[in-house]
C-alpha cells in the first residue's frame, strides 16, 4: 500500500495556483490530523528509499535535523529496523547543524540528541555518520565548513533532506539574513531561537549564541525535501513560508523554489493558511454558525469597523457576498452576531448567583463549585492562570491545587547551593534527611551531565515546595489545599522522562 506521500500528484509551487482552494500557497504541503500520523508517513517514505538504494546496490544519502519536530520519524524508523529488518548499512547522514561550542558528551548537543533517538538503535556504520562538530578551534572552522560541504558532494549529494522551521523562519540555523547562496559555515542565532531553546539549558543564559549550520544552497541541492512543522506556535510562520514573498529574512520562503520540497503539516500548524483561516476568500463555504461567528469579526479587524457599522459593501468586498445573500442584509447579519457575542460575556467562572442565565452561558444554582487544578510544575498555576485561580478563590469556591511534580529540575545549581550554605549553619527537622556538607560538595564538585545525589534532589523540592506555598498563601489559599503528588517518574533528576 502506498503512503500518502506518494500517491498524491506531483504538484509544485508553479502548479499550486490553478487549484482553487490552494490557490494563495507556493509551496505543496499535505496536512494530517496529528504529528504522529505524520511521522509515520514520512518515515515509511525514507524507509522506500533506503529499499530503492539498497536494491541498486547504491548509498542512500540522508540529510536529518534535530529538535522536537522528527523524534517519532526516528521511532518508527527505529521500530521498523527492530520489526521489519530495515537495514541501515547503506545509509550515510549528513546533519543539519550543532551549537558551537558544545562537547559532543553534553546533553544537550545534536551529537547526543541523534544517537540517543536514532544511531544507537540501529546498524549504520559509525564511519557513515556526519554530524558538525562543535570542538573544533574557532581558527580552523573555515576549513571544516568546507570540507564538510566536499565530504557531502562527495557521498553522491543528499538524496534526502528532513527539516524543522523556527519561529524566526529558520531551516538549520540559517537565521534571517541568510542569503539563498550561503554553504555550511558558523552563524550566530537569533534571539527568538534562544529564547525558545532556553528551557533545554535552564534559562537563556546557558544557551550557546553561535552554532554551525548547513547552508541555504547546501539545502536547496537536496533531491528531496520534506519540512515537518508542528503545533499552534509554528502556525504564523508556516503562513508567511508557503504564502509570502521569497525573502531572506524568511529563510524557508527559498524553499518555493526546490521543485520537490513537501511540507508536512498538523492541523493546528496549517491553521493560518489562508484555506483554514480565511476559506471565504478563496470559495464558497458552508456556513455554520461558527464560521459566521468567525468571518464577521475577521471582517470587523479588517475593516476596522464595529459590528453594527458593517455594510453589504463590505461583505461583498471581502468574499462573502454569498452569506450576505443567505441572510439578507448586513443588518440582520450584524444584529444577530451582535446578540451572539453580547451572550457571551461573563465574570464569574463557576455560576454567578441568583441570575437569571437563560440567555447567558452562567450558570445560576449552584454557585459555588469545587475546582481542582493541576499545575504541572509548583508556580504554574500562578504564572500561567493567576488571575483566573485568583478569581475563583475570591468567589468563594472550594479551590484545591494539585502540583504534579516537585519542580526539581527547574531549582538552578547555584540557588540550591545558597540554601544548602544557608541549612548548614543551622540543625533542624530537615537535617536529619539532608546533610548539607554533603550537598555543598556535591554542587562543588558536580560534572557537567551529572545527575543530581538523592540529597541535592530532595533540597532542590523543598525549595520549590516552599516557593509554591508563599504564591498559593498570597493569594489566599490555605495550605491543607495545597497536594504534592512527587509522582515518582519525575523524581529521577534527569529532564527527560
Amino acid at each position: 500500500m502506498k503512503s500518502a506521500l506518494e500517491t498524491i500528484p506531483d504538484i509544485s509551487y508553479k502548479s499550486a495556483g490553478k487549484f482553487e482552494e490552494t490557490r494563495f500557497e507556493k509551496i505543496h504541503n499535505e496536512i494530517f490530523r496529528n504529528s504522529g500520523e505524520a511521522s509515520l508517513i514520512v518515515a515509511q517514505e525514507i524507509a522506500q528509499l533506503i529499499r530503492s538504494k539498497q536494491e541498486k546496490n547504491k548509498s542512500c544519502v540522508l540529510g536529518l535535523a534535530t529538535g522536537s519536530s522528527p523524534i517519532k520519524v526516528y521511532e518508527e524508523l527505529v521500530r521498523m529496523h527492530r520489526e521489519e529488518g530495515l537495514s541501515f548499512s547503506n545509509v550515510i547522514t549528513f546533519n543539519l547543524d550543532e551549537y558551537y561550542p558544545m562537547s559532543k558528551e553534553n546533553n544537550q548537543s545534536y551529537h547526543h540528541f541523534m544517537h540517543q533517538h536514532l544511531f544507537n538503535h540501529i546498524d549504520i556504520k559509525p564511519e557513515n555518520v556526519n554530524i558538525p562538530d562543535g570542538t573544533v578551534a574557532i581558527d580552523e572552522l573555515n576549513q571544516y565548513c568546507i570540507d564538510y560541504e566536499m565530504n557531502i558532494k562527495n557521498a553522491g549529494g543528499l538524496d534526502f533532506q528532513l527539516l524543522g522551521i523556527g519561529r524566526t523562519g529558520h531551516v538549520g540555523f540559517n537565521e534571517p539574513g541568510s542569503h539563498i547562496n550561503s554553504g555550511t559555515r558558523i552563524i550566530t542565532l537569533d534571539h527568538i531561537t534562544r529564547v525558545d531553546a532556553s528551557s533545554d539549558f535552564n534559562g537563556i543564559d546557558n544557551v550557546p549564541k553561535r552554532a554551525i549550520t548547513m547552508g541555504v544552497s547546501t539545502i536547496l541541492r537536496s533531491k528531496r525535501i520534506v519540512l515537518m512543522a508542528w503545533g499552534q506556535n509554528k502556525a504564523d510562520i508556516i503562513k508567511r513560508t508557503i504564502q509570502g514573498d521569497i525573502s531572506s529574512e524568511v529563510p524557508a520562503t527559498f524553499l518555493q523554489n526546490h521543485p520537490n520540497a513537501t511540507f508536512v503539516l498538523d492541523q493546528s500548524a496549517a491553521s493560518e493558511l489562508t484555506r483554514f483561516k480565511t476559506p471565504w476568500l478563496v470559495g464558497e463555504c458552508l456556513w455554520t454558525q461558527e464560521l459566521k461567528s468567525k468571518a464577521i469579526v475577521w471582517l470587523c479587524q479588517k475593516t476596522k469597523q464595529s459590528i453594527l457599522k458593517l455594510t453589504d459593501r463590505d461583505y461583498n468586498n471581502n468574499g462573502m457576498s454569498d452569506l450576505l445573500a443567505q441572510e439578507g442584509s448586513a443588518y440582520d447579519l450584524n444584529i444577530n452576531m451582535f446578540n451572539v457575542l453580547q451572550h457571551t460575556i461573563t465574570g464569574w467562572p463557576g455560576g454567578k448567583p441568583n441570575t437569571d442565565d437563560s440567555h447567558r452561558p452562567e450558570r445560576a444554582d449552584p454557585a459555588k463549585k469545587r475546582v481542582i487544578l493541576f499545575s504541572p510544575h509548583p508556580d504554574d498555576d500562578v504564572i500561567s492562570m493567576g488571575g483566573t485561580f485568583s478569581k475563583l478563590i475570591k468567589q468563594g469556591h472550594d479551590v484545591h491545587v494539585v502540583y504534579q511534580t516537585s519542580g526539581n529540575i527547574a531549582v538552578t545549581d547555584d540557588e540550591a547551593l545558597k540554601f544548602a550554605e544557608v541549612g548548614s549553619d543551622f540543625i533542624g527537622a530537615a537535617a536529619a534527611e539532608i546533610n548539607f556538607k554533603s550537598v555543598i560538595e556535591f554542587l562543588n564538585n558536580k560534572s557537567e551531565n551529572q545527575i543530581d545525589s538523592l540529597e541535592v534532589r530532595k533540597l532542590k523540592g523543598l525549595i520549590r515546595r516552599r516557593e509554591s506555598y508563599a504564591a498559593t498563601r498570597y493569594i489566599g489559599l490555605k495550605d491543607e489545599n495545597t497536594h504534592f503528588l512527587d509522582l515518582p517518574f519525575y523524581e529521577t533528576g534527569q529532564v527527560k522522562k
